[in-house]
């Protein structure tokens, strides 16, 4: 058990995008549940830079940050969820000012918000998202069925990480910032 790990839970996602938003839509269902004390969750919706400047002014700072997310990748299943592990790394300076414009004109983006975090170093060294895939993007405030279906192994996955981290056996996907942009690479290891 990790429960004494001060692990911060950040939803991010549009809101009214069907199954783009699962993670705003489950977030009263995870703010629900009786976490320890040691476990915060926050909607990170508010901008980059606004939360690099809340990390930064911890006064205790947090031993893990699980992002859930809604990403479209190749060769998934709508409702299929991924669990990618942050290796940290930063794209080239026009990436970072890219990412950087689009933090300061609203774009709600977890890329965004890792690679800024990464270039301010707020990230500690366990950094995870639960990825669901949602499909193409369509307007609307509620999940497909096939995304509906997935709520309860979603709720189990984001508790089980919290609380226990990952397994040994776990299939976990590396996320570099270096590669993020390159056709949002990512490399299959195992933990």
């Amino acid at each position: 058990m990790e429960l004494n790990k001060r692990t911060l839970i950040g939803t991010v996602g549009y809101h009214m995008l069907r199954n783009h938003s699962v993670a705003p839509i489950l977030l009263p269902e995870i703010q629900s549940v009786n976490w320890p004390d040691s476990v915060e969750i926050e909607e990170m919706n508010w901008g980059p830079i606004a939360i690099v400047q809340y990390f930064q002014t911890l006064k205790i700072s947090f031993d893990r940050v699980i992002f859930l997310v809604a990403i479209e990748r190749p060769n998934r299943e709508i409702g299929d969820i991924t669990i990618f592990q942050w290796n940290g790394g930063l794209p080239t300076s026009t990436q970072i000012q890219a990412c950087i414009g689009d933090a300061a004109t609203g774009v709600i983006s977890v890329e965004n918000l890792l690679i800024i975090g990464e270039f301010f170093k707020i990230w500690p060294k366990d950094v995870y998202l639960i990825d669901v895939e949602p499909g193409p993007e369509q307007g609307g405030e509620y999940l497909t069925e096939a995304v509906e279906r997935k709520i309860p192994e979603i709720l189990y996955t984001l508790e089980r990480i919290t609380l226990q981290g990952i397994s040994l056996e776990e299939e976990v996907l590396v996320l570099k910032g270096d590669e993020m942009f390159n056709d949002m690479n990512y490399e299959n290891s195992r933990h």
